[in-house]
């Protein structure tokens, strides 16, 4: 198998929580050599005296290694600077104050190391009005208008189920990090990738703000149907709740016939794109009646035979069972110490001649510090103050 892409490039991960973590396991996952520097008094979310890490760290670690190193200490801080020559990348997710505060901000690094790429992942980004407020994935969901676009008019605003403000900070900065290790190949130089939360969930409005950009008018939460065609949103069956897409001229036409009432397809209310979805109400209400008479799997079988877009709404048990997720590798398990068996998610990019791969697990507290430190040129003396001194 060809080298993964990333293969050669080491990341020192100083990050914690989510959006940091996400990014460089991404970075791992196409080969690049991360070494997550640790806290020595332990890991987020772990409860003192547990016997193993939880899910929250093992979703957004794997593919590392780990090193512990204490950054409020002088000794620790110099040790950083001994090790940054042999890294490409360095990422962290502190406040932007934070690694200025312990002389080690992005514009001093990045003078002393050309080549690095530094990569800071905040709530609010390094400039404006709100650079020192603290940033969770929640205010950014509110404050980019995400929320006001997600839920119901009966909800109110609604945050996504999960923490997509995190990932997507840690998708948009693994993707900078990238683009910056490019320009260096041309220039020979490093820089600085800045991005936040809100930013990366501002990212993604696209059509919904084209919508208040077209307009001038902020549209409200779109709830479970698309607020600009129908039918397109989740509905009701015997069973469960499925999605269906049927938008087009065609897939209606098809729809009106799978659900065995071609007459809707005259009715004054529905025979016009506009009607459909004008009258949106009434026709969500016909077409749960027809659907009430059988199961999820026989209509998405149905529909989609007549060219009808739609699909089950799995829960994650049907989800890590549906065999076309398995036949893409979306569920890889690996041996682990503490659980046995850890399972995580697949690669959702297939590269065809330098494929990505998941071959080590999310590494123990600490577990390589000392191969860490041996292959940046530390002896086993010298490892052995550091660790007597509580640098390390």
């Amino acid at each position: 198998m060809a080298e993964a892409p990333l293969a050669g490039v080491r990341v020192l991960d100083l990050t914690r929580y989510l959006a940091g973590p996400f990014c460089t396991m991404l970075l791992a996952d196409y080969g690049a050599d991360v070494v997550k520097a640790e806290s020595r008094k332990g890991r987020e979310f772990r409860p003192p005296g547990s016997t193993r890490d939880n899910y929250f760290f093992l979703s957004a670690n794997r593919g590392k290694r780990s090193m512990t190193l204490d950054l409020r200490s002088e000794g620790g801080r110099e040790l950083l600077l001994r090790l940054l020559p042999r890294f490409d990348v360095l990422v962290e997710n502190f406040r932007p104050a934070v690694m200025e505060d312990l002389g080690l901000g992005p514009e001093s690094l990045c003078e002393r190391f050309p080549r690095l790429v530094y990569c800071g992942i905040s709530g609010f980004g390094r400039s404006g009005p709100y650079r020192d407020r603290p940033g969770f994935d929640q205010i950014a969901q509110g404050m980019s208008g995400f929320m006001s676009l997600t839920g119901t008019e009966e909800s109110g605003p609604t945050r996504a189920g999960l923490a997509i403000g995190d990932v997507l900070g840690g998708i948009f900065a693994a993707h900078g990090v990238q683009l910056a290790l490019l320009a260096r190949e041309r220039s020979g130089r490093g820089q600085v990738v800045d991005t936040s939360l809100l930013e990366a969930m501002m990212g993604i409005l696209t059509w919904g703000a084209g919508m208040y950009f077209e307009s001038g008018v902020a549209p409200g939460p779109a709830g479970q149907h698309h607020p600009l065609s129908s039918p397109y949103g989740r509905f009701k069956a015997r069973d469960g709740y499925m999605n269906i897409t049927a938008g087009a001229e065609k897939m209606w036409r098809g729809l009106a016939e799978v659900l065995e009432h071609p007459e809707w397809t005259s009715d004054e209310r529905f025979e016009s794109a506009v009607g459909r979805v004008r009258n949106r109400a009434a026709l969500t209400q016909v077409m749960e009646q027809a659907l009430a008479k059988r199961d999820v799997a026989t209509w998405v079988k149905r529909l989609n035979a007549a060219g009808v877009p739609s699909g089950p709404v799995f829960d994650l048990e049907q989800v890590f069972s549906d065999p076309q997720v398995l036949a893409r590798e979306m569920l890889v398990e690996l041996p682990h110490p503490e659980m046995g068996t850890f399972k995580t998610t697949g690669l959702p990019i297939k590269l065809s001649e330098t494929p990505g791969r998941i071959e080590r697990r999310p590494p123990l507290h600490g577990e390589h510090t000392d191969e860490v430190l041996q292959e940046c040129g530390l002896d086993a003396d010298e490892i052995a103050r550091l660790r007597a001194s509580e640098v390390i």
